[in-house]
């Protein structure tokens, strides 16, 4: 099928040496970090990596983070990082990181979220919820898939939406507190759900809904109300 990817579940168990390459700023709390890994094996949209830190001392913080960056992206991966309050490993990568450091990964892990760009998709996210959503939007771009692909995020404020340079047609923003002149404000609503289910490609769309446990319930919620099949609702959440 277009768009399949074929992943070593061999080597997506080993721990690999990931160098960080490039730092990019998406809003003020939140940055993409650049990893050149010269044997990755491969992931599908959607996936997420173990990422591990070893301080000096020897004590070791593990994290799962979801993966920003397309399957074709070969040797490079991206994780888009938002700055927790007291964080320990995302205080690390936003006020000690820079270009040359280097951190252990090992993955991909998990298939159940992941889209292997073969089936419709309708894609709900709230703040860093859209980060595995963005990889498969980048996944449809980079192959040119025909796959219809929408994607509806939610964000506190136009500043606050994350990849908001890259999104395109695809993309329904919805702003939760501040938005600019004509549009509404509010939380992601029946309106926003329903006439993407109202009108669906042969086949239904699979949904994708990434964020906070709160923001999940709700998302999925409007999808059933909407007449989503519960069977073709997959959850990723977070917090």
């Amino acid at each position: 099928m277009p768009g399949r990817i074929g992943v070593s579940e061999q080597a997506a168990s080993m721990w690999q040496t990931a160098t960080l390459t490039e730092i990019r700023r998406e809003t003020p709390r939140v940055s993409t970090f650049r990893f050149a890994v010269p044997a990755w094996a491969g992931h599908l949209p959607g996936q997420h990596l173990m990422l591990r830190l070893t301080a000096e001392d020897g004590y070791v913080a593990q994290r799962h983070y979801s993966i920003a960056s397309p399957p074709d992206d070969t040797g490079h991966i991206e994780l888009t990082l938002d700055h927790v309050e007291d964080g320990e490993v995302s205080g690390w990568f936003h006020t000690v990181a820079r270009p040359g450091d280097r951190i252990e990964v090992r993955g991909p892990l998990s298939g159940f979220f992941a889209w292997p760009g073969d089936r419709p998709a309708l894609l709900i996210g709230a703040g860093s919820g859209v980060v595995p959503l963005m990889s498969m939007v980048r996944h449809r771009r980079a192959r040119s898939l025909s796959v219809p692909v929408r994607l509806l995020v939610s964000a506190r404020g136009p500043e606050d939406l994350i990849y908001a340079r890259e999104l395109g047609p695809e993309t329904t923003p919805v702003f939760t507190r501040r938005a600019p002149a004509g549009v509404p404000v509010g939380r992601m609503a029946a309106a926003h759900v329903a006439p993407l289910l109202a009108e669906q490609p042969p086949g239904g769309w699979e949904a994708y809904v990434c964020g906070s446990n709160a923001f999940a319930e709700h998302a999925s919620r409007l999808l059933v109300e909407a007449g989503q099949p519960v069977d073709r609702i997959r959850i990723e959440r977070f917090g």
